[in-house]
């Protein structure tokens, strides 16, 4: 199974958000995120970038 880490950047600032993410969807600016055991989070933003090679996601917001 392929789990990612989201992390989220503002402007200068990277946080991981959320880790061993499944799924992710976005809604018009508002991207859903589902975790391994069916944790869910919501988020405002843009994703950026999904690097399965380092299981990580991007999403950005402005500042």
């Amino acid at each position: 199974m392929c789990e990612l880490n989201v992390v989220l950047e503002t402007g200068d600032e990277r946080q991981v958000i959320m880790e061993s993410v499944t799924r992710m969807v976005n809604n018009d600016g508002d991207i859903e995120l589902t975790g391994i055991f069916g944790d869910k989070k919501t988020i405002k933003g843009t994703i950026k970038e999904v690097d399965f090679s380092k299981g990580e996601s991007i999403i950005t917001q402005n500042s």
